[in-house]
């Protein structure tokens, strides 16, 4: 199982640098956007695809690391009074409906992209095709669905105890 954690860990730590690098690239068109209006009168055309599909490419991929990491919002204040065994039981079936979740959101990502694959949709001014960004996206979600059975094995053991 230590393995399995370590592969999950890495996994979505090397999808949320991708996701970091994602962001400096969206920084970096926005500034260059800025720059060529201001110093040349003429804007980089396509500013509004490359920043919306670097933004969907950095939640996307950065979901699994921070799930691993806990940083998503958790209200606690009721659980946090209730036994260690019933926060884990309770844990258990929280992350099971997000695993349900997010896998279902997974695969039909997989066959959005497969649609936007046979239809040739591309992003409308730069004609980026589409479906290379969605299924990173949807590997991403898959990342996190491994994440999610982690917290759920985990759980589990602590319920077992």
């Amino acid at each position: 199982m230590k393995q399995f954690a370590a592969l999950v860990q890495s996994l979505s730590h090397a999808l949320d640098s991708i996701a970091g690098f994602c962001i400096v690239a969206t920084m970096a068109v926005v500034v260059l956007n800025i720059v060529l209006r201001v110093a040349l009168g003429n804007p980089l055309l396509g500013t509004m695809d490359y920043v919306t599909l670097l933004m969907a490419l950095t939640v996307g991929l950065g979901l699994a690391y921070c799930g691993f990491k806990n940083g998503h919002i958790a209200v606690d204040l009721i659980i946090e009074k209730l036994s260690k065994k019933t926060q884990a039981i309770i844990d258990t079936f929280t992350n099971l409906i997000s695993l349900v979740f997010w896998a279902v959101s997974a695969w039909y990502m997989m066959g959005y992209a497969r649609t936007m694959a046979q239809t040739n949709l591309v992003a409308p001014t730069t004609q980026i095709p589409l479906y290379p960004v969605i299924y990173l996206i949807s590997f991403g979600l898959m990342v996190l669905c491994l994440v999610l059975v982690l917290k759920i094995s985990d759980a589990v053991r602590k319920v077992t105890k």
